[in-house]
């Protein structure tokens, strides 16, 4: 009994002392990374492919952006909406070529307070238009009844008139008038040239500022 106890022990310590050793190493797996990879067929062609990924992104990105667009024209500006949006323009995007151009747009309804009755008294009606932000405006100086007055605006329609009596109300300007008089008056338009990608998107976030003008295609020659 005692020679089979030392001989199973002997064995034990046997195959401890080779599993130590690796010897017994081609008879099973650890499961580990290493030797899992060490039994691939041809391991070493393996290649990561993060940066493929990453490559790919930009891209995508790119093919998000807005395409280019020869020759768009914004306006019609009166002097001081110009003014704005060319500042607006150069600060935004400066790589962008635009060319300035002078337009002539007829109108039948004008936006205005009566006459004062005098230059004096028109002259501090229009501060206290100009303090309540208000800044395209004219006093009206011809031969007329309206003369004294104080021009708001110009436009085509009486809808659009009648949105900017109540656009002036809501600044604090009460007693604008609707009226129908036929004008020619100068406008700005702005021409832009190869307008896409980025500079198309800062284009967007200025046009937020005015609203009321229309983006079209360049005419024709």
């Amino acid at each position: 009994m005692l020679k089979i106890i030392f001989w199973l022990l002997l064995l034990a310590n046997a195959t401890l002392f080779a599993m130590q050793k690796g010897y017994l190493g081609a008879l099973y797996s650890d499961g580990r990374e290493p030797t899992r990879i060490s039994k691939q067929l041809q391991a070493d062609k393996i290649k990561m492919t993060v940066a493929d990924a990453a490559s790919a992104a930009p891209a995508t990105a790119t093919a998000d952006l807005p395409p280019v667009v020869a020759c768009t024209e914004i306006g019609n500006f009166t002097a001081a909406e110009a003014r704005r949006f060319s500042s607006q323009l150069a600060e935004r995007t400066p790589a962008v070529k635009f060319v300035r151009r002078e337009t002539q747009e007829v109108a039948s309804h004008m936006v205005y307070l009566p006459s004062l009755g005098s230059k004096e008294a028109a002259d501090k009606k229009a501060d206290e238009v100009r303090r309540l932000g208000i800044s395209d405006f004219f006093v009206i100086q011809d031969s007329s009844a309206l003369r004294y007055g104080i021009s708001l605006g110009i436009f085509k329609t009486d809808e659009a008139a009648q949105k900017q009596v109540a656009g002036l109300a809501k600044r604090g300007l009460s007693g604008a008038k609707v009226g129908t008089r036929t004008v020619s008056s100068s406008k700005v338009a702005f021409q832009l040239r190869d307008l896409g990608g980025d500079a198309k998107i800062a284009f967007d976030k200025i046009k937020l500022d005015f609203p009321g003008q229309e983006v079209r295609s360049c005419p024709g020659p």
